[in-house]
């Protein structure tokens, strides 16, 4: 029988290549959505206001909502922040699905939308990043 210590913090095995692949195709696909969704709130384009006003949201907060993505973005694409990036993703979209519910979306549409892309944003970095697949085995 031996003994294993539950403290000890486990070894960081680095990703296999396909799953690397995998996780940087996932994220860039992830990434080149939210990147265009936060030009289009940056340049307030017409369309994209008229679609947040509707939500009930003022027109001057759709700068502040692209600028707020892109900063989560950049956070989430630079690799010693991807973690940090993510969470914040993951509360961004939350945001999202909560203004959904707002105005009583559809479900399976426009509701869990957001909900669909949080997936994506954790499994891209879950596949090509170590630290992360070491900190969910410690949590395990």
């Amino acid at each position: 029988m031996t003994l294993i210590d539950r403290t000890a913090a486990p070894a960081a095995t680095a990703p296999g290549r396909a799953a690397r692949i995998t996780g940087w195709v996932l994220t860039s696909l992830v990434a080149l959505f939210l990147l265009f969704d936060s030009v289009t709130k940056l340049l307030q384009l017409p369309a994209v206001v008229e679609a947040t006003v509707q939500m009930g949201f003022p027109a001057t907060t759709v700068p502040v909502i692209g600028g707020t993505l892109l900063a989560c973005l950049v956070l989430y694409l630079i690799p010693r922040t991807a973690v940090l990036g993510a969470v914040l993703l993951t509360g961004y979209l939350g945001g999202a699905v909560c203004a959904q519910l707002r105005i009583e979306a559809p479900v399976l549409g426009y509701l869990l939308f957001p909900v669909y892309t949080g997936v994506l944003v954790w499994l891209g970095l879950y596949l090509r990043s170590a630290a992360l697949r070491a900190l969910v085995r410690a949590g395990s």
